[in-house]
Order: structure tokens, then sequence, then C-alpha cells
């Protein structure tokens, strides 16, 4: 049986990219079949350029958060996804969609969590003058990057780095280990905690 994945995405694209591409290859465990997003995004030409499917959730089309985020359950459900990868996805997933998802639902974050949280990690990190960063894999919650972690990967920081330089090196290392995650995964070789589950 095909483990099946949904993207969700609302930018360029390029973590996505890299997992849609690892899944094509032959003895790939996964398979992306679908990416969604939340706005107008290059990640939906990434995954066209793929022949992946797509769809498009536009939280000004429900009365409310809550409608939205089961609007966003609906079109996710409607792939039969044994995960959902949140690849850049720039929203909070709330309580309709996580429990109907929220057992199989990891998120990618460029820093070491729990140190910075929040969509500035890498400025965060850079602001606190520490000399080591990199990135995490983890599961959602209905927190702000404060799942369970399930896999993190060191990147340093050098003198006269910038954000961008910092946050190129980072997304390397993220890309890597999104794609390793969800092989293992994929594989049964790495499980979700079992206290987490069920949310």
């Amino acid at each position: 049986m095909t483990y099946r994945v949904v993207v969700l995405a609302s930018g360029t694209g390029t973590l996505a990219d890299a997992l849609i591409t690892a899944c094509l290859e032959a003895d790939f465990p996964a398979k992306v079949v679908a990416l969604g997003v939340d706005r107008p995004a290059e990640a939906l030409n990434v995954a066209r350029r793929h022949g992946i499917a797509t769809f498009t959730v536009l939280p000004a089309d429900f009365a409310n958060r809550a409608e939205w985020d089961r609007g966003l359950a609906a079109a996710v459900a409607a792939f039969k996804p044994d995960l959902v990868v949140s690849a850049g996805f720039m929203r909070i997933l709330g309580g309709p969609f996580l429990a109907q998802f929220g057992d199989r639902t990891i998120n990618t974050h460029p820093a070491l969590l729990p140190a910075f949280p929040g969509a500035h990690a890498v400025r965060d990190a850079l602001a606190a003058g520490v000399s080591l960063t990199g990135c995490t894999v983890h599961q959602v919650d209905s927190g702000v990057d404060t799942g369970p972690v399930l896999g993190q990967r060191e990147v340093q920081i050098l003198p006269g780095d910038s954000e961008a330089s910092l946050h190129e090196r980072i997304k390397t290392a993220e890309r890597e280990m999104l794609v390793e995650t969800v092989a293992a995964l994929a594989r049964g070789q790495l499980a979700f905690p079992p206290a987490a589950t069920g949310r």
C-alpha cells in the first residue's frame, strides 16, 4: 500500500519540491498525492510541474477561523492521507483540523525547538548571539511550534552570517531532514509519541 502524503504550503514551495522530488524515486516509501495552500503561492506551480493535484482553501471564503479549519480538513481528507506535512504553511492549525489529523501532521521549523519558536526563528537566533541553531521536525499541536519533536539537525552560525545566508544553510538541512523523516515514518522506523495522538 502506498503511504500517502498531503503537503500544506504558503510560499515558494522549496520544501515541498524537495519532498515531491524524493517521492518520485522508485525506492522511496511514500508518495505526495496533493498539495494545498491558503493563498496564491508559487508552491502551486511546483506541484503542478510534477503532476501533483492541488487545492486552495482561502480563509476569506469562510465565516470564521473554525469554519476554515473544517474546510481545510475536508479538503485534505479528500486525498485520504497517511501523513500531512506542513511545509512552510504560515497558519496555525486549529482544533477542528487537529481533531481529524493531529495524530499524523508534522511541521518543519528553522530552529532547534524549544528555542526560537514562531515566524522569525532565524532572525531571533542571530539577535540572541548564539553560535548554534538548526532545524526541527515536530508533530503539530495547538500551540506555536510546541508539538513533540521527531528530529533535529544542527547548523553552525558563522561569523558574518546574515539572516538570509543562515536561513539558506538551514533550509538545506531542513529539506534533507524532512525527506528522511517522511521516509522513516512511512517505513515504520519512526512513530508519533502515543501520548500526543488523539487530539
